[in-house]
């Protein structure tokens, strides 16, 4: 692969490249475009994501001072602000949205076979949205509330290998519930969410695929208790119930029976109640499994840290939504490299080695195998501490 190619070439070759070439015909992406590629475009944002730029000028300033190495990665067109910007603008976001499923539909084949804890053989999914904040009087068609403006993400993550599955961009006025709604259900699938996604006529629908959900019960539930289970009480289980819904309106939308366990946190001092329409499982194993749903969080924690979707380059919601959907291209680029090259790091420190090394002129696995972080909790010694305790 190496063959005197600099990295980020062989990057681009995991790049499935039909995929994205029928992405770009489906929309007409190069339509009238002669100088700067749907393609010169995505390096231009993938570099962008993968080296923590922060502006139009701050990109077109760095692959200018690399000028001399963009024919070698394949970036043709001439970089310019102005340039860059018109394209995040104009080009249709779908071309990067079909491009990032694509990516998915690979990751989620290479990480298939991983286990989820021991705790079950379905596949299972966390489903949740996070807000990302944008500053109204640049973003006026992102209000929120309050005179605040964002977007929502919205999230299918499989728990297996943390593969964001199917995403949205709405307006953060969007309810969350409303995402099931175009989710395609998979029978069998385990579905984990979180109080938001209370919705009984849409749980009812995953009930129907047949699949089924664990979702955080609210407090104000009005409920009859058909049958009870014994349960370990020094496991934290308080009990573990067969219930059916008193309100008559909601009780229409689910007319179904379902389970509603109890647990106790003892680390957190928190209650849980939890709704299944799983009678199978043992009653922890519920509770372990919503508790495999924070992975979900911790993924909108790490995509806010590591990739650049909390500043954007446009403010048209056509560049918003382009740079979301690389940034989540780009995210799941770098988890198919871990997959296909067997590294054994994390996915933020091969982001770290390839911000630094991305037109060196080396090995691509050698590069990300061979670089040694210094690990934060070794205590440098050639340096003071500030506070001796």
């Amino acid at each position: 692969m190496h063959a005197g190619r600099i990295v980020f070439s062989q990057l681009m070759d995991f790049l499935p490249r039909y995929e994205f070439k029928r992405s770009v015909r489906r929309y007409q992406g190069d339509r009238r475009m002669r100088s700067f590629s749907c393609l010169d475009q995505f390096l231009c944002m993938t570099f962008a994501q993968l080296t923590y730029r922060e502006s139009l000028r701050d990109i077109e300033t760095c692959l200018h001072a690399m000028a001399a190495k963009l024919y070698h990665v394949g970036l043709r067109g001439r970089v310019a602000r102005s340039t860059l910007a018109d394209a995040n603008e104009g080009r249709d976001w779908h071309i990067w949205a079909d491009l990032a499923q694509a990516l998915i539909a690979e990751a989620r084949r290479l990480y298939a076979g991983d286990p989820l804890d021991g705790l079950l053989e379905q596949t299972a999914y966390a489903i949740d949205s996070s807000v990302i904040d944008l500053c109204l009087s640049l973003f006026p068609w992102a209000r929120m509330h309050h005179g605040k403006g964002g977007i929502k993400l919205h999230t299918q993550l499989d728990l297996k290998g943390s593969i964001p599955c199917v995403l949205s961009v709405t307006d953060a006025r969007t309810s969350d519930a409303t995402f099931l709604d175009h989710l395609p259900i998979e029978p069998g699938a385990f579905y984990i969410m979180d109080r938001g996604y209370v919705d009984f006529g849409r749980l009812h629908r995953l009930t129907e695929a047949p699949a089924f959900f664990v979702v955080r019960g609210k407090k104000n539930l009005k409920y009859q208790r058909l049958d009870y289970r014994p349960v370990d009480r020094s496991t934290g289980l308080r009990c573990d119930q067969t219930i059916r819904l008193a309100d008559p309106n909601t009780s229409k939308r689910y007319p179904e029976p379902f389970r509603r366990i109890h647990f106790f946190d003892a680390e957190t001092q928190h209650r849980l109640v939890f709704l299944t329409n799983n009678f199978q499982l043992d009653a922890l194993v519920v509770a372990r499994l919503y508790k495999g749903r924070w992975k979900i969080e911790l993924f909108f924690k790490w995509i806010k840290q590591h990739l650049r979707i909390k500043a954007f380059y446009g403010t048209s919601p056509n560049a918003v939504k382009t740079q979301v959907w690389i940034a989540i291209a780009t995210y799941v680029l770098v988890a198919i490299i871990k997959k296909r090259l067997g590294l054994d790091r994390l996915l933020s420190e091969i982001l770290q080695i390839l911000s630094i090394s991305l037109f060196e002129q080396a090995d691509i696995s050698q590069t990300l195998m061979s670089t040694r972080l210094q690990n934060q909790n070794e205590r440098c010694h050639n340096q003071l501490e500030l506070f001796d305790f």
